[in-house]
């Protein structure tokens, strides 16, 4: 039977990551307190930062339908739990571990998948959802504006020769 205290434990992790739709996997081997706080404020509001136990995890993971992160669960893990913008999470993780190198980014898991090292650096370079989001207004409103010029081209051309041929008329009975 397991111990009561190893059960709330898996049950708080599998929770977390039930509430969160990503999970990022670090090694804080060589941290201090005070710099692990750091990168808790670092993360701020888009995710909670949680040192944890390799089996532990292991089971919760299990428990809550993420697969594959056994390979990751090896060594001093802490594990970023994010309920915001998932590249905003990953950029404050790759910012901490370039400003602290003892921070590794191990790797993580997100939209049923599992991330490589790679993968969180990549997410970590995009420009955040309300950039992006602008810069596809931005080419819609484009392809709109062609459209409609388009569309109106011809009526302006018409317009513009009945406007000529009746300052010609006018002309010419003025004459």
């Amino acid at each position: 039977m397991a111990r009561p205290d190893k059960a709330a434990a898996v049950a708080e992790i599998k929770q977390q990551f039930a509430d969160s739709h990503a999970a990022l996997l670090t090694e804080y081997r060589g941290l201090t307190v005070a710099q692990l706080k750091e990168l808790r404020v670092a993360l701020g509001e888009s995710a909670s930062y949680a040192v944890v136990k390799n089996t532990l995890t292991a089971i919760a993971a299990k428990e809550a339908g993420v697969e594959g992160l056994d390979d990751l669960l090896s060594g001093p893990t802490a594990i970023a739990f994010v309920s915001g913008e998932i590249s905003d999470a990953a950029k404050a993780l790759r910012d901490f571990a370039k400003a602290n190198p003892q921070l590794v980014i191990k790797g993580g898991y997100f939209d049923g998948s599992l991330l490589a090292a790679e993968d969180v650096t990549k997410l970590a370079d995009l420009e955040s959802r309300e950039v992006l989001l602008a810069k596809a207004a931005g080419a819609m409103k484009g392809g709109l504006y062609k459209a409609a010029y388009v569309v109106q081209a011809p009526l302006v051309k018409n317009i513009r020769t009945i406007d000529a041929l009746r300052e010609k008329r006018q002309g010419e009975e003025a004459a």
